[in-house]
């Protein structure tokens, strides 16, 4: 029997990496709102929950950073692969210096914490742009 023409494309990433990458997004999503909806009511309890989203979104972006970084270390690392992990350290930072400056009173986080969020949002979603748009033959990662 001949070979396809083509080898079979994979998955870039196990679909347990691309569970934990893309469930930040919708955590950090949810804390862009309610920094809004603060911004727009000046209700106090629009930053408690983001402050919740926040802390979930870097539960989810640091156990998909330490992924990325076992991967890049033990399949040998293109630089696409050091490019993800370094974005998605990028993630963590911001999103842990956003949760600090969540961590003051309420107007005291604004607009910086408005600011921040749109941040690790951007970042959020180039780390995922990056992770799951390389398709390539072979095992996933």
């Amino acid at each position: 029997m001949a070979a396809p023409p083509h080898p079979a494309r994979v998955l870039a990433s196990h679909p347990i990496h691309a569970v934990l990458l893309a469930g930040a997004l919708p955590l950090f999503l949810g804390a862009v709102l309610a920094d809004w909806a603060y911004a727009s009511t000046y209700e106090v309890q629009w930053t408690n929950f983001a402050s919740w989203l926040i802390a979930g979104g870097l539960v989810f972006a640091g156990f998909a950073f330490l992924w990325a970084l076992v991967a890049a270390f033990t399949r040998g690392g293109g630089a696409m692969r050091w490019i993800y992990a370094g974005l998605l350290a990028a993630v963590f930072a911001a999103g842990f210096a956003n949760a600090l400056v969540h961590a003051k009173d309420a107007w005291a986080a604004m607009p910086a914490g408005l600011i921040l969020s749109l941040v690790v949002l951007v970042l959020t979603l180039a780390a995922i742009w990056a992770g799951l748009s390389r398709s390539r033959t072979g095992a996933p990662t």
